[in-house]
């Protein structure tokens, strides 16, 4: 086997595009229980309080997150020994079977605070799967991308999670659009959960055709020749984690808070839902377009200007998009497209960014625990946190929030090391800002 990678070939698209539809299809089902998240708190929780009810489906929605930090570290260490390949296959067998238990869950009033439980079950098995998916994902699209246009080719896992929160927007908008809010209530949120089950079946077949990338097979021929396999020194583990979280903590507030459940944060306060779902759902689809650009410019400009750029662009437009929403959905449109712009400056090279963190033999485990954990602490608490503070009128304290954790993104594109157009098969812990030199005894080599 070649010690460099492959020349650029058909291969490596159909893996691309591959990988991009179980991201449609994992993104559709996790995003679709923040668009119905109101009809989740009136059919599987106690709705004599609504106020309650909704915070509590917020709580069991945190939930999923405990698990994905989980799934993150099972089905990374299942990629690092077992394939990249494989481990997505594993995943989108539990991203299915979660979806399909959702839509055939038994209602509050039949089965009491069982409906409850169940439905934190299910988003603790959806957490285990997107936990596995997402680091999978980010490691094998790093690994099969041209290392000119890696942060380019990274911007199609987001596109298409982007397309997946677009297709379950779309889904909402539809439904609550041609169906009556009473049917919508009874049965009509179910229907989603049940598409986004079959189509996962049909990512879970498409990906049994996708290739191993070619920096996976390259550490597995060196294992072999090897006695032992190389670790990580405790001194490089904190490196990988310091960068990992400082530049991943405000991408998964911000995602959480103007994206997934912006719709449902402006009905909740007053607007027309099916208003709130098209106009979150055009400004999506010109996101879209700005994705492939910003991992174009960081191929371009390099990783740590786009980081810092994002850190500071999150500071200065925090306040001011939280006081344009009214209960026009115009000015809901506003607000997101604002949003999305600054946020997808770091989302298009983030898949990129965050594997170029950590060397190949550790790569799946170490982005998939990492950007799980950093996901579970500031993305999955987010929507409680903010729906809290605003049910006490205090969301002034939530932008402070978002305002500080930019300053740390920030400061995290500072201390990186710049690594665009580096062959991620050379990159390794040493080559961090501080000179870390790998110590004799468990160095990465």
């Amino acid at each position: 086997m070649s010690a460099t990678p492959p020349p650029f070939d058909r291969k490596q698209l159909k893996s691309l595009r591959v990988a991009a539809i179980g991201n449609v299809l994992e993104w559709f089902d996790w995003t679709l229980y923040g668009m119905f998240s109101v009809y989740l708190s009136v059919n599987l929780f106690d709705k004599e309080d609504p106020t309650s009810a909704l915070l509590s489906t917020l709580l069991a929605f945190a939930g999923g997150f405990i698990a994905r930090p989980i799934g993150g570290w099972v089905f990374g260490r299942f990629g690092d020994s077992y394939g990249r390949k494989n481990a997505l296959v594993a995943t989108m067998c539990l991203v299915a079977l979660g979806s399909l238990g959702i839509a055939v869950l038994p209602t509050f009033e039949s089965v009491g605070a069982w409906a409850s439980v169940m439905l934190f079950m299910l988003r603790l098995l959806q957490g285990l799967a997107h936990g596995g998916e997402t680091g999978v994902s980010f490691t094998y699209v790093a690994e099969i991308a041209p290392a000119k246009s890696r942060a380019f080719w990274s911007s199609a896992v987001y596109i298409s999670v982007l397309v997946g929160v677009i297709a379950a927007t779309g889904v909402a908008a539809l439904l609550t659009s041609i169906l009556s809010a009473e049917a919508m209530n009874a049965w009509g949120w179910r229907v989603g959960f049940a598409l986004g089950g079959g189509l996962g079946i049909y990512a879970l077949i498409l990906r049994r055709g996708a290739s191993e990338s070619h920096a996976f097979e390259q550490q597995a021929l060196e294992d072999e020749k090897s006695a032992t396999r190389p670790r990580l020194t405790q001194r490089q583990i904190w490196i990988i984690a310091r960068n990992i979280v400082m530049i991943s903590a405000v991408v998964n507030a911000a995602y959480y808070t103007w994206v997934t459940f912006a719709a449902s944060n402006a009905i909740s306060q007053g607007m027309d839902p099916a208003g709130a779902y098209r106009a979150t759902l055009f400004a999506q689809i010109i996101c879209l377009a700005w994705l492939p650009v910003s991992g174009w410019l960081a191929d371009k400009m390099g990783r740590r200007a786009m980081v810092m750029a994002f850190g500071f662009g999150v500071v200065i437009i925090s306040f001011p998009v939280s006081w344009m929403v009214t209960d026009a959905p115009w000015t809901l449109f506003v607000a997101q497209l604002i949003c999305l712009f600054v946020w997808g400056l770091l989302a298009g090279m983030y898949p990129a960014l965050v594997s170029e963190q950590v060397p190949t033999h550790a790569r799946a485990t170490s982005v998939g625990w990492i950007t799980s954990t950093a996901a579970a602490i500031f993305g999955g608490t987010a929507p409680y946190l903010y729906a809290w503070l605003n049910a006490h009128d205090s969301g002034w304290i939530y932008d402070v929030y978002l305002v500080a954790l930019g300053l740390v993104s920030a400061l995290g594109g500072y201390l990186i090391k710049e690594t665009a157009g580096k062959p991620i098969e050379e990159i390794s812990v040493a080559d961090e800002r501080d000179n870390l030199q790998p110590t004799a005894a468990g160095a990465v080599r």
